[in-house]
């Protein structure tokens, strides 16, 4: 590592705070995974949400699954109406990382996030401390998502970071590989343990 760091970047979901569309489909299909599988991987999927994120509205979205998936009408207006019950909390050890390093004063610590313009708001209730960073990107306000180049340009440029100076940590290995394009330091987040043993590599003080 040839430069010292200075700032952090978090990515949010997986990393700080545990949300996962499984925890309502559960209940929904009373445990039966089998069928929460199922309904995640053929209706409501990944991709489809994603494009939520990228900045297709809620409303869009849904009516274009529902016209795909009419038999399932109810269980799609559920996807986002219950959304706010897909979250099992912070992920605490990450969070109170983050909070040392805002303490700590050495760095500047920023969000680089995955998430549906609508919905951040709700986040900001759900978890006061996302309104702490020094700056967050999110990539529904923006219209595009990681890991697009694009919304890295953004990041350096609307918060004037050298890359090289930079450490981003993401649990996934996609945004990963796209923020090394652009010479950041990284961690591809696994568990705290191994966070936290890798932190140490960069020689942040926390």
């Amino acid at each position: 590592m040839k430069y010292k760091i200075d700032t952090i970047i978090f990515d949010l979901g997986g990393v700080l705070v545990d949300w996962n569309p499984e925890y309502v489909y559960k209940k929904i299909f009373k445990g039966d995974m089998k069928k929460v599988k199922w309904f995640l991987n053929h209706v409501c999927t990944y991709e489809w949400n994603l494009q939520q994120d990228a900045g297709r509205t809620i409303e869009e979205a849904v009516k274009i699954k529902v016209s795909e998936y009419p038999e399932y009408e109810d269980l799609i207006q559920l996807y986002y109406n219950q959304w706010h019950e897909m979250f099992s909390g912070p992920i605490q050890k990450n969070v109170n990382l983050f909070k040392k390093f805002k303490t700590a004063g050495f760095y500047n610590v920023y969000a680089l996030t995955n998430w549906s313009a609508q919905k951040w708001p709700k986040a900001l209730e759900l978890f006061p401390f996302l309104n702490d960073f020094d700056g967050v990107v999110v990539s529904g306000q923006e219209k595009t998502i990681k890991p697009h180049p694009k919304i890295y340009s953004i990041i350096i440029n609307r918060f004037n970071l050298t890359p090289e100076k930079t450490l981003f940590i993401d649990d996934n290995l996609h945004n990963i590989e796209a923020a090394n394009a652009f010479n950041f330091n990284t961690i591809h987040f696994k568990n705290t343990t191994q966070l936290q043993n890798e932190i140490a590599l960069f020689g942040i003080k926390i």
